[in-house]
């Protein structure tokens, strides 16, 4: 995801759902708004300044179909002020280190293998620019009781990150697990 694809990801997050307000703030900063509209435009900064990619897309047909967020752990704010993967990470801060953070699935598209294609390619960002760890923070759907909504697990499925190679670190709760994978 470069400046010239902008226009993709506008299309992908549209206008309707998690995504169309959020605009990947949640974890770049302690003070999210509700504002759609300054998300959106934080992450358009942001994406204007960086000297790197800030996540990949998933192309089907053409069009965009897929997003996620990745990039150095320090970059996002809220992850590294966080208590609880504090007690989990027994490492500090570094720019080696990768986090992804949310995924976006067009509706329609899932369930298709977009979300390991995401998490491949993030994995391979990750390692062009010098990381040596990725980490990410899925679900794991089986830990729960009944159906698991689409809308929570913008930050993956556990199953995805197994198959991926990631190791499991730690949890911050039963049904969350902290994945890591030595590049």
């Amino acid at each position: 995801m470069t400046q010239d694809r902008w226009d993709d990801l506008v299309a992908l997050f549209g206008k309707r759902g998690d995504a169309a307000w959020c605009w990947c703030q949640f974890f770049a900063s302690r003070s999210l708004t509700r504002d759609r509209v300054a998300n959106q435009e934080a992450l358009r900064a942001q994406v204007a300044a960086s000297p790197r990619p800030l996540g990949v897309l998933a192309y089907g047909g053409g069009q965009p179909i897929g997003w996620l967020a990745v990039g150095p752990l320090g970059s996002y704010e809220r992850l590294i002020s966080s208590a609880a993967l504090a007690d989990v990470r027994d490492r500090p801060v570094s720019e080696k280190v990768w986090r992804t953070t949310c995924f976006v699935v067009k509706v329609g598209r899932r369930r298709r293998g977009v979300t390991a294609a995401l998490l491949g390619a993030a994995v391979d960002l990750a390692r062009e620019h010098g990381a040596t760890t990725v980490e990410g923070h899925p679900v794991d759907v089986d830990s729960r009781s009944g159906s698991v909504a689409s809308g929570e697990l913008f930050h993956g499925a556990l199953s995805t990150f197994i198959a991926a190679g990631f190791t499991e670190i730690g949890r911050t709760s039963p049904a969350r697990p902290v994945m890591e994978l030595v590049l």
